[in-house]
């Protein structure tokens, strides 16, 4: 197992990127504008509280300093962010919409629940607010070779679909799991023009995709970008992805305050590494009224399998960054396991961890069974089918339901559509489905043979109809 580190000083292990030598100061990137009151105090720029830094090897400290140096320039220039925002409007398909749950209140308890709709994104997720304001950013560095890690496939489909955009050559690294529990996002990739790497090392999922996208970013770092697809890794990293994912937040104030004059009382999403809930989260932080909910893959329960690492985890220096961590008493890494394999992560972003130990957010686990029952529900209540991911935070609402009452006004984060899932879903929830299928693929083959027999063995069938006979010699 992967060694983690739970002492301030972190060691190297073996050469890998993610255990080198700490720098002795970690700096970042300066506070963006929103004057986030839970951003850390102008000398420890880069660390939310305890949490963040940067913990890189010698190798890649240049570009990550090259990366906070060039970050918040481009952000104050008002032509990259014009640019950004015009791809965002004109091929992303922003703003996206909030949509008021009509039937699934009665469902869950109550409330007024209004959805965010990133499914609605071109690529059917948040990930491309990111991924088109990385590599528009790797493009004004200079750099020619994009790197990116997947694990649901989301993030690789969408730092594929920036690529082919942009007109760059993309490599995408993704855990042997997923490429098979994922195969749809994987033959989306390729066909964008991408170079998909099956990572087969360790539990083959996210952390071991991103480990092998470290150790590239490693030995080709003079001209290669890493999309990191969370706001996770080492600083400037948690910043920028939070500030680009951001659109989801401000846009989804903006629509609620012009639907029905106030914030809402909630806002909740799905937790893995983190984005697309601090993308939401980020409009409201300052908002004290308005409670924050995160939600996490407690898979087969606390005692069994799970992604819980704000009910399990520990600090240690993981992935470039201080953060809770799935670890034993020795400081090794732990499996995580989710039905879902965008939460299956055995760590968290660093801002999330530190609005977790202030309490300004709440994190509630959901199970596989339950997310699978609120990926049910959605799609026959509201005829919306969601992310395994985005199905997290459906089955959360219950919970947030009773604690804060019938009258109160949620807003839901369905961060990526389901579309990637299907597989997964019939067989858990729906394996009449599956074997309906297969009874019509075996009946289909036997009757094409019938027919080939009875028309010749050079015989082109097309829809059962044959449209070319040569007729064996001597028939």
């Amino acid at each position: 197992m992967a060694q983690v580190e739970t002492r301030p000083k972190a060691r190297r292990t073996g050469g890998s990127p993610i255990g080198a030598t700490i720098p002795r100061r970690m700096t970042a990137a300066p506070q963006s504008d929103d004057d986030n009151p839970l951003r850390g105090p102008p000398e420890l720029l880069g660390q939310f509280g305890e949490f963040g830094g940067r913990y890189v090897a010698e190798t890649l400290m240049p570009a990550v300093e090259e990366l906070a140096r060039a970050w918040p320039e481009a952000w104050a220039d008002p032509t990259f962010v014009g640019e950004y925002r015009a791809i965002l409007r004109d091929y992303v398909g922003r703003p996206t919409p909030i949509t008021e749950a009509r039937r699934l209140p009665e469902a869950v308890g109550g409330g007024r629940i209004f959805l965010k709709r990133e499914d609605l994104n071109h690529t059917g997720a948040h990930k491309i607010n990111n991924c088109i304001g990385q590599v528009l950013l790797a493009r004004r560095l200079g750099k020619r070779r994009i790197i990116a890690e997947t694990g649901a496939g989301q993030h690789g489909v969408a730092t594929a679909t920036a690529c082919a955009y942009f007109g760059m050559p993309c490599v995408v690294y993704m855990g042997a799991e997923d490429v098979a529990r994922q195969a749809l996002n994987v033959v989306r990739m390729r066909l964008l023009g991408a170079e998909v790497r099956p990572v087969t090392s360790g539990s083959a999922t996210l952390k071991d995709a991103i480990n092998a996208a470290l150790r590239d970013w490693v030995a080709s770092v003079a001209d290669t970008h890493y999309v990191i697809g969370s706001v996770m890794g080492p600083d400037p990293y948690p910043l920028m992805v939070r500030e680009l994912q951001r659109v989801i937040g401000d846009e989804a104030r903006a629509q609620l305050l012009e639907r029905i004059g106030r914030l809402p009382d909630a806002a909740v999403a799905c937790v893995g590494g983190g984005s697309n809930a601090m993308g939401l989260f980020a409009a409201f932080v300052p908002d004290a009224a308005v409670k924050l909910y995160g939600v996490e893959a407690t898979g087969e329960g606390l005692q069994g399998r799970h992604a819980a690492t704000m009910a399990r985890g520990r600090v240690g220096v993981f992935h470039g960054m201080r953060s809770l961590v799935l670890q034993t008493d020795d400081g090794q890494l732990l499996e995580a396991h989710s039905i879902s394999a965008g939460l299956d992560y055995p760590g968290i972003g660093p801002e999330h961890a530190f609005l977790h130990a202030t309490g300004r957010a709440r994190y509630l686990g959901v199970s596989d069974r339950e997310a699978l029952a609120a990926t049910e529900l959605l799609a026959r209540t509201e005829g919306i089918i969601p992310a395994l991911e985005s199905a997290h935070a459906i089955a959360a609402l219950p919970a947030v339901i009773r604690e804060l009452g019938r009258d109160a006004v949620v807003l839901v984060n369905v961060s990526g559509r389901g579309d990637k899932d299907m597989h997964t879903v019939m067989k858990h929830l729906d394996p009449a489905t599956l074997d309906l299928i297969d009874k019509a693929e075996r009946e289909r083959e036997a009757a094409r043979a019938a027919l080939r027999g009875a028309a010749g063995e050079e015989s082109l069938i097309v829809d059962g109809h044959v449209l070319r006979s040569e007729r064996k010699e001597g028939t």
